[in-house]
């Protein structure tokens, strides 16, 4: 936990970023361009346009990902590991 401890670096703060904004650019996209393609009565801005910004708000979230993601997720994992391990011995204990 000790990574937790300090001030973030700039390219941290871009990933969570990034990973904030393809939550964005996700399903509300999709949502968003699926209930213009029914108001318009045009059906291929739906079955171009989702598959195209769900795939973009993947991109975004594997870009997050790499940014941010290998050193923060092992030390998360590690924490989890920790805390599962404490709860699942106290409860066999008993």
């Amino acid at each position: 936990m000790s990574a937790f401890k300090g001030k973030p670096t700039p390219m941290v703060l871009a990933g969570v970023l990034a990973i904030g904004v393809s939550y964005l650019i996700g399903w509300p996209a999709v949502a968003a361009l699926t209930f213009l393609s029914v108001k318009l009565h045009e059906p291929w801005i739906a079955v171009v346009g989702c598959p195209l910004t769900y795939g973009l708000s993947h991109l975004v979230f594997l870009l997050g990902m790499y940014l941010s993601g290998a050193v923060y997720s092992l030390i998360f994992l590690r924490w989890l590991t920790r805390v599962s391990m404490v709860k699942l011995l106290a409860w066999v204990k008993q």
